[in-house]
């Protein structure tokens, strides 16, 4: 069996006009996240999605596995939502984003009143009843990574026919969303829309979802581990 990582990017900007940008915590718990591979199988393939926050993850990872030569294929499959699109359509207000993040980030409660809102809207996305609002609907990510994980899977099986298997690395880590990790363990699992949901609240900034697979098998070995934050504090943990 081989295994797939996948990683979620650390901590961003949540609720700021511009979210796709990793926190200074976000870009240290990248780098202990590194540190922690060191003690782990050299992955020999990188795959992440195109947004800042993927590569800017990937990035302080590799400084702390102490290694800048490792090639990284982009992958857009393994991109989140646009959590940006998903506001504006809950609420119209929202198409000033940067006007409605700095005016709830003025108040004392601001990441409690951010973290309504988007439930909110992630929601009435979910739903399925205003699919015609958005660019892409629920369904249509679903399957967009999923589709991005089997593509990912059929170049790793092809790549090994094609050598000596016992030259090739079985470790392949991808750099990506909570989204995108909840969507594909729903898909592995069989779980609603509902449980998918509360996953992805649950999931920890650079925590590590390991999936094993062969030629007619695919399971998840483990999900949202994120051992090498607790190790360094309780502080290191976020969800956003």
């Amino acid at each position: 069996m081989a295994a797939i990582y996948l990683i979620r990017h650390g901590q961003a900007s949540f609720g700021k006009a511009d979210y796709d940008q990793l926190s200074d915590k976000g870009r240290a718990q990248s780098h202990l996240l590194g540190k922690h591979w060191q003690s782990m199988p050299t992955p020999n393939k990188l795959y992440a999605g195109d947004l800042l926050r993927h590569g800017q993850t990937l990035e302080h990872f590799l400084q702390g596995y102490q290694t800048q030569d490792s090639a990284v294929t982009l992958h857009s499959g393994f991109n989140e939502f646009n959590h940006v699109e998903l506001l504006t359509c809950y609420d119209p207000r929202w198409k000033s984003f940067a006007d409605m993040a700095a005016s709830i980030g003025d108040k004392t409660d601001a990441n409690k009143i951010f973290q309504k809102e988007f439930s909110l809207a992630l929601e009435q996305w979910v739903c399925g009843k205003y699919d015609d609002d958005y660019k892409e609907s629920w369904t249509q990510f679903k399957k967009r990574c999923v589709s991005a994980l089997h593509d990912v899977i059929a170049q790793e099986i092809n790549t090994r026919s094609a050598l000596n298997r016992n030259r090739v690395s079985k470790e392949t880590c991808i750099f990506t969303s909570g989204g995108v990790i909840a969507v594909i363990i729903q898909y592995l699992l069989g779980l609603s829309d509902e449980k998918t949901l509360v996953i992805n609240q649950q999931t920890r900034n650079t925590s590590v979802t390991k999936i094993l697979f062969s030629e007619n098998k695919l399971s998840i070995d483990y999900l949202n581990n994120y051992s090498h934050l607790t190790l360094a504090g309780e502080d290191w943990v976020t969800y956003r």
